[in-house]
């Protein structure tokens, strides 16, 4: 059974960093493009950044010039390096990923993390 598994998450002050990992289990083929998304309180899941098989980067204009998203593909890992946090960039950080299951069903699918609570006090 494939699992992405978040972590990293915290309390820390504005100004500070974080580093977010999620880690990919479980019998893969192959991984393709994977994704960091956020949800903070009452507001709508925003895509923060993602990257391709081939390394390939894009962030959204929110956290461009402070967080970079990186992945170990000998270690099915995704990074996210959160640098000058800010307040706005607290809530729930989840990891998505498209990949090829062992087992299971056919071709690329879409799996989830469960998230990692990222809060940021002013």
């Amino acid at each position: 059974q494939v699992q992405l598994v978040e972590s990293g998450g915290g309390l820390v002050q504005a100004g500070g960093s974080l580093r977010l990992s999620c880690a990919a289990s479980g019998h893969i083929v192959t991984i393709d493009a994977m994704y960091w998304y956020r949800q903070a309180p009452g507001k709508q899941l925003e895509l923060v950044a993602s990257i391709t098989s081939s390394d390939i980067a894009d962030y959204a204009d929110s956290v461009k010039g402070r967080f970079t998203i990186s992945r170990d593909n000998a270690k099915n890992t995704l990074y996210l390096q959160m640098n000058s946090l800010k307040p706005e960039d607290t809530g729930v950080y989840y990891c998505n990923a498209l990949l090829v299951p062992m087992y299971g069903s056919r071709g690329y699918q879409d799996y989830w993390g469960q998230g990692t609570q990222v809060t940021v006090s002013s």
